[in-house]
């Protein structure tokens, strides 16, 4: 805007300034061609007295200074002329200013020369014969005064168009300095020119509506993050280019991004050809599903493009986070082939004994150990399939169970009652000490966590060995800790040993009908309490379990 201010200064004032000269120069050259004419009337009218008063004479002693003077009859011819031979010269009587000076008494006329740049002015005065002087003498044009005066007119058109434009450049700053210094936030705030009070007033109503606009616009977007920002699956909005509109903490976790990633391209993120083919495949139009997988996980990415019309002008990916699922689908497999080898072995055990009694070909006494060898794979099958029952129970959530204040001593108490007789034929000392734990639980499921690491922690130890279940009732928790002086779990084998059928002695866990179970089943029975479970083990020395049960206010 300044520039065109500055320009639009600077050409008036050219203009005017052109204008002005031309008008000076057109004053200049009519007053001096005034008073030239003046002294040309004077000259010739002395010179007509002269001549009246002398005659031919006259001319013998006059100084001319550079003018031509002609002496005319009546009639035309020409009797004197100071530049030419009057004899040789053309009759005069039809030049205008001699036939004007015979009839008016004084003439006067112009001409120019073949350049234009000289005028000859001619000047007739009638004497009392009848005859007329007529003096003629040259004037320069308009353009010979001009050039002449070149040097002079440049040095004023610089000196004029210098400050013009200075001055054009300081008002033109002048003018803009306000609208420049205007605050837009509040343009009615301190009104500039009462000219722009129109548009003053419209600013005034755009900048009350895009600050509304904008704190919807900030709502909405607050209302978008806090929506987002807490979910588990990722999501992304892209523009038509592929820059990253909006992205929340999910997707941020999953392509190890910052905050700062936002107007970026996401393939600066994650250059795989995987991405690449479906935000390609999105801009064409597609709705896309396909797994997606991290250092940090397996995922399913959503991509759905967004129409304006027919034009796709931005895309949304929606990152699902599968790992779990995949574990757990692993589980299910792993676990539906081990259920399915565990009961395999007894099955065939049962069916080929009881093969050999329906064919009668066993001896009679060995009848006794075929039936009880079928007894106890049938027994082992039957405690496998109960804990296969109590394990989905758990891990359905129990949610058909009741929920109670019991006393965690006292059903610990029950289960070593219980296991008495087992450790007796074990060898095993089993002892219980602490305190009474009053605890807002399930009854049947921490029955069977105790009982579980009771049976294992008898099974699994040595001759005259120990085992001691100890309560401790504190202020923030309640600590249930079982501990043996068995074989102990080795180091790299202790993260395993809450997997379902695994075992650490497996020879020996059969022998004893141990189903595999165990544990996982007090993992499952601790996470429906909140509890946690922490196992520290020495091999050949014995391990010990502590359950940590939270207190809560209920």
């Amino acid at each position: 805007m300044t520039h065109r201010i500055y320009k639009a200064i600077c050409t008036v004032a050219v203009v005017v300034f052109l204008c002005s000269l031309a008008l000076i120069m057109e004053l200049l050259y009519n007053y001096f061609s005034a008073v030239h004419l003046k002294q040309m009337k004077e000259l010739a009218g002395m010179t007509a007295r002269g001549v009246e008063l002398n005659g031919n004479s006259f001319f013998d002693d006059f100084s001319f200074d550079g003018c031509r003077i002609t002496w005319i009859k009546s009639d035309g011819e020409v009797l004197f002329d100071n530049e030419a031979n009057a004899d040789h010269m053309e009759n005069h009587l039809e030049r205008e200013e001699v036939r004007e000076a015979m009839t008016t008494g004084e003439g006067e006329s112009s001409r120019y020369s073949n350049t234009l740049t000289e005028r000859y002015v001619y000047v007739a005065v009638a004497l009392d014969d009848g005859s007329v002087i007529r003096i003629a003498d040259t004037q320069s044009s308009v353009l010979t005064l001009l050039l002449g005066s070149m040097q002079p007119i440049f040095i004023v058109i610089g000196i004029g168009l210098g400050l013009s434009f200075y001055l054009a450049w300081k008002l033109s700053k002048r003018i803009v300095k306000p609208l420049n210094e205007m605050n837009l936030d509040h343009p009615d705030e301190k009104l500039v020119y009462e000219e722009l009070a129109p548009l003053v007033k419209r600013l005034n109503s755009q900048q009350r509506q895009i600050s509304i606009q904008r704190s919807d616009l900030q709502r909405k977007r607050d209302e978008f993050e806090a929506a987002t920002s807490h979910m588990s699956e990722g999501i992304i909005l892209l523009d038509e280019k592929g820059s990253i509109l909006s992205i929340n903490a999910s997707a941020r976790r999953i392509l190890k991004t910052t905050p700062y990633c936002v107007g970026k391209d996401i393939l600066l993120f994650n250059n795989t050809y995987e991405l690449q083919d479906i935000l390609q495949r999105a801009r064409n139009g597609e709705h896309v599903e396909k797994p997606f997988a991290t250092d940090v996980g397996s995922y399913q990415i959503n991509v759905s493009p967004i129409f304006s019309g027919e034009t796709v002008t931005g895309t949304v990916l929606l990152i699902f986070d599968i790992t779990e699922k995949e574990k757990a689908e692993q589980m299910r497999r792993e676990f539906t082939a081990n259920v399915s080898h565990e009961l395999k072995t007894p099955l065939h055990t049962i069916a080929g004994y009881a093969e050999l009694l329906a064919n009668n070909a066993v001896k009679p006494e060995d009848i006794p150990s075929f039936s009880q060898q079928i007894l106890a794979d049938a027994r082992r099958m039957s405690a496998l399939v109960d804990d296969i029952i109590r394990l989905s129970h758990l891990d359905e959530g129990s949610n058909d169970m009741e929920r109670e204040e019991v006393d965690l001593m006292q059903i610990a108490r029950e289960v070593v009652d219980g296991l008495q007789p087992l450790a007796t034929e074990l060898d095993v000392s089993l002892t219980l000490t602490g305190e009474n734990a009053p605890i807002f639980g399930i009854a049947q499921s921490l029955n069977l966590m105790i009982q579980n690491l009771c049976d294992n922690a008898i099974k699994y130890n040595r001759k005259g060995g120990s085992v001691n279940v100890d309560i401790q009732n504190h202020d923030d928790e309640i600590l249930l800790t079982v501990s043996d002086t068995g074989i102990g779990i080795a180091p790299e084998l202790q993260d395993r040993v809450f997997e379902r059928f695994y075992r650490v002695d497996k020879g020996r866990s059969r022998e004893m009908g141990g189903t595999g179970l165990g544990l996982s089943i007090v993992k499952h029975a601790a996470m429906l309490h909140n509890a946690t479970v922490d196992l520290n083990s020495i091999p050949n020395e014995g391990t010990t379990i502590t359950i940590r049960f939270p207190k809560s206010e209920e």
